[in-house]
C-alpha cells in the first residue's frame, strides 16, 4: 500500500515550489492559504475536523 500523505506533502511542497520561484511571494502565500483551505475542507467532509477543538485555546490545561 502506497502511503498517501507524504505523497500529497510532496505535491503542495513542489507547488510552493513552483508558485514561489515563478510567481514570487504573493502567489506562494495564495497557493499556501488555498492549500490549507482546501485540507481544511477535506477533513471536515471525512468528518475528521472538530471545529471546537481547531479553536480551542485551552486544550492540555488542567481546570482550576
Amino acid at each position: 500500500m502506497i502511503p498517501i500523505w507524504p505523497l500529497a506533502g510532496l505535491g503542495f511542497g513542489v507547488a510552493l515550489g513552483f508558485a514561489g520561484a515563478f510567481g514570487g511571494f504573493g502567489p506562494f502565500f495564495i497557493v499556501l492559504f488555498l492549500g490549507c483551505l482546501g485540507f481544511l475542507t477535506g477533513r471536515a467532509i471525512e468528518g475528521n475536523l472538530d471545529i471546537r477543538q481547531l479553536f480551542s485555546f485551552n486544550t492540555g490545561r488542567r481546570p482550576r
